[in-house]
């Protein structure tokens, strides 16, 4: 039979077969029994265990990583239907989204060839949006990528022993810069914009248009080589590789996206200018400090103190000493040396002049930086203002400006102070009830009327909503009022009470609405357009006002609309006992006169369209009669000519 693998061996011995002697080892199928195997055996690395456990083990590891695979597959499935799960609210107002069709499985196991095709069809179509994520996400590469350069290229060409003490470190950075420039440019030629409101795709009108601007003439001298002089020069001659400093734009444009994408862009306004401030002083310094190098140190009282001096030989103490006099000279503090030579008086006087500019900059950014956040805070203020001047003029109770005062720290707490109509009024209106519905969304889902509402009378009335804020206590309806608006509760609660004002017949909570009994004039009614309830805030409450006006005009084109409204106020009079039946049944004048007007309005439409009618046919029979004139004295020309002897 077959001998094991080690087996008559002994642990320490070498049991390799020698060079040129076939080996006569064979594996042990797992499936085997009765085989025992040798004590003597060779431990496994893995498991520690025979030789016997390998396939075992192999197998074992096989099926674990392939329900891994299962499961993350699974996972990421079902992570991808959840995320594209739309809401059916918002779905039925915007309408169904554009979506890709799903894959199927057998699709996505095409032959390798249709896969690498798709792949390069994809890759030649790839267009990157300008106002997409990743977009920016790459502008801020790019960015970094030039801040870099602009902040720590001057300051080694300036500063020789920061080039020199990490100039490996500096290389590796430099090719990294200059690897993202080149991949920035690749994007720019892939970067698509709009025309007619549509992307373009066309690469060919991509390139085009991009290498018909400034902006692509300063990318290409940005990614020259000037490195390379590096090979006669040296690799301690940064100065070489300035051209780098000429892709500012991208940075720019970062910037620019990031003050209209941010949710506090007076704050990043002033980081971003003082990030302006910190590079011109830190190139001001670096320029300070090469003017005392070619002019020798110590050489003057002006230069940079003498190197030899152990007190300002490191490099830490010559940065941030020229750093220092910088920022003195621009903010035009002074208190420095005054210069010696004429080349210094020339730095200096130049120094000055952009310090005024960069003072002027500095006060009226920060000013109107300061104005603009402070701008809601002062209109509200205000308006207070305004409201206690009347109040004390008009003598009113201290209880009751105690309340209005209290209203009012109400809507700034809670950050209401903000008229969403004057805020909203450029957007067109298709936006503005997509924001109001997101922003109350939770809200008008409860709503019963919205339920089943249509889109476009959505549209209409989350349009005319109007928010309204109650104190605790406050009457919102009191029965027997005329009606005149609903409302629809966003935050707070209500009490249905009675007239003494304690007792409490219901509670409402956000979602429900009220009100639109009285204004709908429902046949039969014994309130006619009266309140039925009386309605009191038990808290600070946030209410949406809809008049009466605004919600007739709203569900005229949608009558099932309205008819559910009516529907719902004949069930709540009916529970009250408030309705009259024999009046519900009878048809009223109103009624009747509504379909006089319908009848006289289709008469008028069928008498206009009679008119035109009429009026086409007597001018077809007018051309008729033009053109059988015509041809007669046609027929009359050509008998004349056929017979000239008659």
């Amino acid at each position: 039979g077959a001998r094991l693998e080690g087996e008559g061996t002994h642990p320490g011995r070498d049991t390799s077969p020698s060079q040129g002697t076939p080996s006569r080892t064979r594996t042990l199928d797992p499936s085997e029994s009765g085989t025992r195997p040798s004590p003597l055996r060779h431990r496994c690395i893995l498991c520690n265990l025979c030789d016997y456990c390998a396939p075992f083990l192999m197998y074992a590891i096989f099926r674990l990583v392939s329900l891994v695979i299962i499961l993350r597959e699974w996972a990421h499935k079902s992570l991808l239907e959840e995320e594209q799960r739309p809401d059916s609210f918002l779905e039925r107002f915007r309408g169904p989204e554009l979506r890709t069709a799903p894959s199927r499985t057998s699709q996505a196991n095409d032959n390798d060839k249709d896969g690498k095709r798709s792949i390069r069809k994809k890759f030649n179509t790839f267009v990157v949006a300008s106002a997409d994520n990743t977009y920016y996400r790459w502008l801020f590469v790019i960015a970094s990528a030039v801040l870099y350069n602009w902040a720590l290229l001057v300051a080694r060409a300036c500063f020789d022993e920061l080039q020199t003490e990490s100039y490996i470190l500096w290389l590796v950075l430099d090719y990294v810069s200059d690897v993202v420039y080149i991949l920035d440019s690749c994007v720019r030629l892939r970067t698509g914009f709009l025309e007619q409101g549509l992307l373009v795709k066309d690469l060919s009108k991509l390139r085009d248009s991009y290498v018909h601007t400034l902006q692509f003439k300063l990318d290409v001298v940005s990614i020259l080589p000037t490195d390379l002089a590096y090979i006669a020069t040296g690799i301690h001659m940064p100065q070489l590789r300035f051209n780098r400093l000429l892709r500012f734009p991208r940075m720019f444009e970062f910037f620019d996206r990031t003050e209209t994408r941010t949710n506090y862009p007076n704050i990043f306004r002033i980081c971003n200018l003082v990030l302006y401030i910190l590079v011109i002083i830190h190139w001001n310094a670096c320029i300070y400090y090469a003017i005392s190098k070619s002019l020798g140190f110590g050489s003057d009282t002006w230069v940079y103190p003498n190197v030899s001096d152990t007190e300002y030989d490191s490099l830490s103490r010559s940065y941030i000493y020229c750093l220092y006099w910088s920022t003195l000279t621009l903010t035009t503090i002074g208190e420095m040396p005054p210069p010696v030579r004429d080349e210094e008086y020339v730095f200096v006087v130049f120094d000055f002049l952009v310090g005024v500019l960069i003072f002027a900059t500095i006060v009226g950014n920060v000013g109107s930086m300061i104005s603009n956040m402070n701008a809601t805070r002062a209109e509200f203020q205000a308006r207070i203002d305004a409201i206690k001047h009347y109040m004390q003029f008009r003598k009113v109770s201290k209880e009751l400006e105690a309340r209005v005062i209290k209203w009012f720290d109400y809507l700034w707490t809670n950050e209401k102070a903000v008229d969403e109509q004057e805020v909203l009024k450029n957007l067109p209106n298709k936006l503005r009830a997509e924001i109001a519905i997101n922003v109350h969304l939770e809200t008008l889902k409860k709503v019963r009327i919205f339920q089943d509402c249509e889109a476009g009378l959505l549209v209409e009335l989350v349009l005319k909503l109007r928010p309204q804020v109650f104190s605790p206590g406050d009457y919102i309806c009191r029965k027997g009022d005329i009606g005149k608006e609903m409302y629809i509760i966003k935050e707070g609660r209500l009490a249905v009470v009675a007239d003494d004002g304690v007792t409490q017949y219901a509670l409402l909570t956000a979602g429900s609405c009220f009100g639109e009994i009285s204004i709908l004039n429902i046949k039969g009614s014994k309130m006619g357009n009266r309140r039925t309830a009386n309605i009191r805030s038990i808290g600070y409450s946030d209410l949406f006002c809809l008049s009466k006006d605004d919600l007739m005009e709203a569900v005229t084109e949608y009558p099932d609309a309205k008819k559910v409204l009516e529907d719902r106020g004949r069930e709540i009079l009916t529970k009250e006992g408030l309705l009259d039946e024999t009046l519900a049944s009878k048809p009223s004048e109103e009624e009747l006169e509504e379909k006089v007007e319908r009848l006289e309005h289709s008469l008028d439409t069928l008498q206009t369209r009679f008119a035109r009618l009429l009026s086409e046919y007597t001018a077809m029979q007018q051309r008729l009669k033009q053109r059988v004139s015509a041809l007669e004295h046609q027929v009359q020309n050509a008998s004349q000519g056929a017979n000239p002897g008659d």
